[in-house]
Parts: structure tokens; C-alpha cells; sequence
């Protein structure tokens, strides 16, 4: 194996449908970037079955990480990390924690695998709780980075801060945004705006050498106002599915307005090359693979419904994140801030004492 492989852990069996999308994605993967080995957690026989009818079954491109347990979608994080010790989630996260792959993906239950990956891999100096990046599309033709998703719903200012780090150094490396700039998420733009944790949020972030914009509202995540948006996990998960489900409205709307009349059909057929791009530019399977950031390992969470088009999308957000040192650059963007925060304190701590001297 090349010392340049990239190496990803999958969990073949989460998700709403399971080895059915898993292994057409990861095959189809693999066929186009040779320099990728997948490690295929879960049943052998199962996947050895599923690989059998891709006509992959016993190719060099991956191995296979037997697992005999399955967490469910349904399954409470209790009895995902006590009583399936040897779940496919399980052998998939503890394969980057030996080092055995660089990265590992998911479409299972989102609490049981950001609870398992934060129990084998830790989180990062600094860093209290890991949080749920995704990218999503704006009329820019780009996409706007937007964490917390869902993983903290009760934060601090504090834990804001860390999600602006860790957004910020999300978009600088994978998405080689250079000084992302940072929105805050809130009720308004106005300083006086939010409650007293996004105010208090406000200011940390302008003390923190981040390329801080200020407030932004909901509308900006799809203006592409800026590169990266903070917000706690109950606010990001609305938001994200609010999101989603217009999406899915205004396309059942337009599919049932061309067919309302043969006018309107020819209309249709007249405008399907225009639809078609507009299609793919707001297809959220483009977007999906969302990162799970402050953890001491490159960790992918895919959406429980993907396809299998949209986990191939997933796995390259895996690979783009271990060729773009992801980890390293997370990790180097909280020292960073660590130590200016550091500089400021003494700073601030000098100018008291010179203040409080006396004067001669």
C-alpha cells in the first residue's frame, strides 16, 4: 500500500437503508480514486454478498472489519455504547483511533455515533464539545459552512467561540477559503440584538483575532453573507431542516405546476435544460457528508436517507478532509487562538497594574 493511500473506515450497516447504499457508493468510489482503500465494517457475509453482485468480491481496494452488532436508528446512546460493544459503528470509529484508517463515515444514528467517536477518540485540547458541520448551498454558487447541526443543544458563549474555531479552520483547509469570515447566528444584525448568550458570544468573538463579520440572520445562510455561521445545535438542526423541506416544496410545486395543462407541460420541456442545472446546483445529495469537528480523529456523518449517489458525496467530504489536513488545521487554529487569547489576558492584566500603580 502507498505511504500517499488514503484510508477510510466505513460503517456499512447504519443508516436507513444500509448495504445496499454503502457498498454501490464505496465501489464506485474506489473505481474512481485508486489511491483510496476502504476498511468495510460490519457482517462479512453480508458485505461479501453485496460486493459478490457489484462483481468487487475479493479486489484489492478494501478490507473488511468484522462487526457482529448493529446499532439501530431507534437505539438510545446507552445501549449504543454499553450493550453493542462490537457494532459497526464501534469497529469503524476504533479503526482511526489504531490508526488503521484516517478518516470514518456513517449514516447511522447521529447521537450514537457522535457519542461513540467522542468516547474512542476524545476531543481536542480546548475544545469541551465536539459540534456538527455541514455545508450549505447559497446563490453565490458556493455554500456556507453552518455548525452546530444538532450535537449541542444548550450552549455557552463559550462553546460558540469553539465552534467559530473550528468552522473557521473546517472552511480554511477543506474548502480553501482563505480567512473565512464568521457570522454569529441571531434575531438581528444590531449589537443590541439576542439573548445574553449570543451577546456575550458577540463579544468573545470580536476579541478573538477571528475574521469576525458580526450578526447575521437566517436569510444570510443562503445569501453567502459569509463563509462560516455559529449557532447552537437546536437553532442549526431547525434551521437545516427548514432548509431541506422548502427545498423539497418548491420542487413538488414545480413538477405539479409544468403538468397542470399541456401549456404548461411544452413550458416544462421548453425550460427542463435550465430546471436540470438548477436542480443539481440545490441538490442537497451534493452537500451531504457533514463533518464532526473537535474530535481527535476525522469523523463523517451522512445523511440517515442518502443514496447512494449522495454517500459517494459523503466519502469524497471524507477524503477531501484527510488530504486537506483537517485535523491538523483544527487543531493548529485552536493553539493559535489559545495563545492569543493568552497574549490579550497579559496584556489586559499589565494595563490594570499599571492603572492601580500609584502616582509618584
Amino acid at each position: 500500500m502507498s505511504a500517499n493511500t488514503i484510508r477510510i473506515a466505513i460503517d456499512c450497516m447504519g443508516g436507513d437503508i444500509g448495504l445496499p447504499v454503502t457498498i454501490p457508493a464505496a465501489v464506485q468510489f474506489a473505481q474512481s480514486n485508486p489511491d483510496t482503500r476502504f476498511l468495510l465494517a460490519g457482517d462479512p457475509v453480508a458485505i461479501e454478498a453485496h460486493l459478490r453482485e457489484q462483481g468487487c468480491l475479493g479486489k484489492d481496494w478494501y478490507e473488511i472489519l468484522p462487526a457482529s452488532e448493529v446499532v439501530l436508528m431507534d437505539d438510545s446512546v446507552e445501549v449504543a455504547l454499553r450493550r453493542k460493544k462490537n457494532s459497526s459503528m464501534r469497529v469503524a470509529v476504533q479503526a482511526v483511533k489504531d490508526g488503521r484508517a484516517d478518516a470514518c463515515i456513517s449514516a447511522g444514528n447521529t447521537g450514537a455515533w457522535m457519542a461513540i467517536s467522542r468516547y474512542i477518540l476524545k476531543t481536542l485540547d480546548g475544545i469541551d464539545r465536539p459540534a456538527i458541520a455541514t455545508s450549505i448551498p447559497n446563490q453565490k454558487g458556493g455554500a456556507t459552512t453552518v455548525l452546530d447541526l444538532g450535537a449541542n443543544v444548550d450552549c455557552t458563549a463559550e462553546h460558540l467561540l469553539q465552534f467559530a474555531i473550528m468552522g473557521s479552520a473546517l472552511a480554511s483547509t477543506v474548502d480553501q477559503q482563505l480567512r473565512p469570515t464568521i457570522g454569529l447566528l441571531n434575531i438581528g444584525q444590531e449589537v443590541i440584538k439576542g439573548n445574553e448568550v449570543v451577546k456575550h458570544a458577540a463579544e468573545l468573538l470580536r476579541g478573538s483575532g477571528l475574521n469576525f463579520y458580526g450578526n447575521v440572520e437566517g436569510d444570510d445562510i443562503c445569501k453567502g453573507t459569509v463563509n462560516v455561521i455559529v449557532c447552537d445545535g437546536f437553532v442549526g438542526n431547525v434551521v437545516l431542516k427548514s432548509i431541506e423541506g422548502v427545498a423539497k416544496m418548491v420542487g413538488t410545486m414545480m413538477r405539479a405546476e409544468f403538468k397542470r395543462n399541456l401549456f404548461t407541460l411544452v413550458s416544462g420541456l421548453l425550460a427542463k435544460p435550465v430546471l436540470n442545472r438548477l436542480r443539481d446546483r440545490v441538490d442537497n445529495r451534493r452537500y451531504n457528508g457533514a463533518a464532526l469537528l473537535g474530535l481527535r480523529g476525522i469523523v463523517i456523518k451522512s445523511h440517515g436517507s442518502a443514496d447512494a449517489y449522495a454517500f459517494g458525496y459523503a466519502l469524497r467530504r471524507a477524503r477531501e478532509a484527510v488530504q486537506n489536513g483537517l485535523l491538523d488545521g483544527t487543531t493548529r487554529a485552536i493553539d493559535e487562538l489559545r495563545l492569543s487569547l493568552q497574549e490579550a489576558a497579559k496584556t489586559s492584566a499589565n494595563i490594570s497594574n499599571d492603572l492601580s500603580d500609584p502616582v509618584p
